[in-house]
């Protein structure tokens, strides 16, 4: 479907002007048969059926009903069906009102098919029915939802600008919304100060999204001086911007602020619900603080607010990135207790922090658990579970799950297929990655730079060089362009091998390509001249990697540190380093 333009929405509706927007009644259908649409409609077939039902009577039954009707199936999601039965109603010549077209609109919009809902505007036109805000809002929702935000734009100022409809609350709020989404929060701001000219001016809704904008900008600041300007002007701030403000502020750890809010929200009888409450453990785990994460929690108790499954994976999830999985699993034992049954988000935190500390045992107990409580596992927890197994040298294991993942889904993604491909590599497996890697390259997997890099890491540190320049060569044809750590890796190889003179020309070939070696890629090199005692060489490494403000690492100077001392009399052939020696 091609782009939507200003030019093309100006073909559409030639000649609007107020003159023809005005208070319109809605066509009337004659009175027929009762027909209660609700208790009817289950399914498309009834919908249809229904449909059927309905044109053939006689008297036809009012507008209103059809648009009941087309409201249920799209409740249904069956936006194509709608368009359908539409189209079928024109072709038997059934009268049609406007919130017949706004439905039609809004199913085409629903399809991200925009332009064919601006393709309905003409029918406005040919039947004389007023285009309304209403119509204007659903066409500007479509193109937002369809990221064409500058037609958005444009539309809401021809719309503004000719006053073919007097924008309201919801026109601006539409468009704040979409702008401010997409990260333009000066540009919503500017929208707020452009109704405050206007008729309409900004109320809750318009204040709370600009002040959720600034606050998911940081500009906490900016948030509260918006929130002080909707007081001095008698709009007092509710829950939702509360929320908005307090997440902001944990998020930028600064809990003063966090608490002046809470007792000013209490002063206001607005009472912080459990989404509030959540809000606030979640920064505290975040920056470690699990403990206070668990009095806010036993606060929020006392207080009758009752925590719910995510304040519970919060704080197991602050546990486990503490590394204390027994004290996560103390949480979801409480949390079963209270009756709360825990879902895959929950699982997967637990089996993460498990294995993260290689309890592989209770991470696979875990996994078998999930099934017995009538669950299915994740992609997530699957890569977790397999990525553990690799760790511990479970191959056996790990090929199991992989092979039930196949069988029984869900579908493994490109994370998934890295992580087996690396597992194989890393035990020696070489063919057994590589022949799931050519399977996965017919059956054209969605593939990534970083995945072909795990298969040329692999197959490097298994000492097929060979295979992997055939790979790496392979990129460009394929599309793919080779990053920092993809040459890094060939170079890697190369010096691995001792084959310094192609690293060396890998390194030139990468910086030719517009990717410029990092202090990896140096250290990579300098290492590799150090094993093969080339140290002259070394030299010229060493002060290309001062130039651009590299250093060794602690493997490096180990490195060289062991080789100095085997033989002290490598410093005399490097000069930099002999200099350095003598303060």
């Amino acid at each position: 479907m091609r782009g939507f333009s200003p030019c093309k929405y100006n073909n559409y509706i030639p000649f609007l002007s107020s003159s023809i927007i005005r208070c319109y009644s809605s066509v009337k259908g004659k009175v027929g048969v009762h027909i209660n649409v609700e208790n009817e409609v289950k399914c498309l077939d009834d919908a249809v059926s229904l449909f059927n039902r309905m044109v053939r009577m006689n008297p036809l039954p009012s507008v209103t009903l059809f648009c009941k009707l087309y409201k249920i199936m799209i409740n249904m999601k069956h936006y194509s069906s709608v368009v359908s039965l539409f189209q079928e109603m024109r072709k038997l010549r059934i009268p049609i009102n406007d919130f017949l077209l706004n439905i039609l609109i809004n199913s085409y919009c629903l399809m991200h098919c925009v332009d064919c809902a601006f393709s309905v505007l003409p029918i406005y036109v040919k039947t004389g029915i007023p285009l309304d805000v209403v119509t204007f809002n659903t066409l500007l929702r479509g193109l937002f939802a369809q990221n064409k935000l500058r037609d958005a734009v444009e539309l809401f100022k021809k719309v503004a600008r000719e006053n073919i409809c007097e924008p309201n609350q919801v026109m601006y709020a539409t468009v704040m919304n979409g702008l401010s989404k997409r990260g333009h929060t000066q540009k919503t701001i500017s929208l707020l100060r452009l109704m405050e000219q206007g008729n309409t001016k900004p109320d809750i809704y318009i204040y709370t999204i600009v002040i959720d904008a600034l606050c998911k900008d940081g500009n906490l600041d900016g948030a509260i001086n918006f929130l002080n300007e909707m007081k001095q002007k008698g709009i007092p701030p509710d829950i939702v911007i509360y929320g908005s403000l307090i997440d902001g502020l944990c998020k930028l750890g600064q809990w003063e602020k966090v608490r002046t809010f809470f007792s000013e929200m209490v002063n206001l009888n607005i009472y912080p619900d459990v989404y509030i409450f959540t809000m606030v453990i979640d920064g505290l785990c975040k920056e470690g603080k699990v403990e206070a994460a668990e009095e806010v929690m036993e606060h929020m108790i006392k207080k009758g607010v009752e925590p719910n499954i995510i304040t519970y994976s919060v704080i197991m999830d602050g546990y486990c990135l503490r590394g204390q999985v027994d004290r996560a699993r103390r949480i979801f034992d409480i949390m079963i207790d209270k009756c709360i049954e825990p879902d895959i988000f929950s699982y997967s935190i637990l089996i993460n922090g498990y294995c993260k500390k290689k309890k592989l045992a209770k991470a696979m107990q875990l996994l078998g658990e999930i099934s017995q409580r009538g669950l299915k596992p994740s992609t997530v927890t699957y890569n977790t579970i397999l990525h553990g197994l690799f760790e511990v040298g479970r191959i056996g294991d790990a090929k199991r799950v992989y092979a039930e993942m196949l069988y029984a889904g869900p579908k493994p993604d490109i994370c998934t297929h890295s992580t087996v491909l690396d597992g194989y590599f890393r035990y020696g497996l070489v063919e057994e990655a590589m022949s799931l890697f050519n399977k996965l390259e017919r059956k054209r997997e969605n593939t990534d730079i970083a995945f072909y890099t795990v298969v040329l890491n692999g197959l490097c540190k298994n000492g097929k060089l060979v295979e992997a320049h055939s790979v790496f060569e392979k990129l460009s044809l394929i599309g793919l362009r080779p990053d920092v750590r993809t040459y890094t890796t060939m170079i890697t190889g190369f010096c691995l091998q001792g084959l310094l003179d192609e690293a060396k020309s890998m390194l030139r070939k990468m910086e030719d390509n517009g990717c410029p070696p990092n202090n990896v890629t140096y250290r990579v090199m300098v290492q590799g001249f150090l094993r093969c005692s080339k140290f002259s060489e070394m030299e010229t490494f060493m002060k290309e990697m001062a130039d651009r403000g590299f250093s060794f690492d602690a493997s490096t100077a180990e490195l060289l540190v062991n080789i100095v001392r085997e033989n002290p009399s490598v410093l005399d052939m490097i000069p930099e380093l002999r200099s350095k020696n003598k303060y």
